[in-house]
């Protein structure tokens, strides 16, 4: 089972997703990230400063906008 890392700001999300049996973690630090294979961002901590590192291999969904099950449904789609 994949490892989604979800901001703690994300609760009904990180509910869901525990509620499917997923393995879902806080996204606390970038060491947190670099252990996930998805991460769910709010997308309030977007580029602001027009630098970018990369720390994760894994793909990112950026849930402003989103419900909870939108939000699975992207991670679900990128299970196939």
């Amino acid at each position: 089972m994949a490892k989604i890392g979800v901001d703690p700001a994300l609760t009904n999300v990180k509910q869901l997703l525990l509620e499917k049996g997923y393995e879902v973690i806080d996204l606390e630090s970038e060491a947190d990230a670099e252990k996930c294979d998805f991460c769910v961002i709010t997308g309030m901590d977007t580029n602001i400063m027009g630098i970018s590192n990369v720390i994760t291999e894994g793909s990112v969904i950026e849930a402003s906008g989103l419900t909870a099950e939108e939000v699975c449904q992207q991670l679900e789609s990128k299970f196939q």
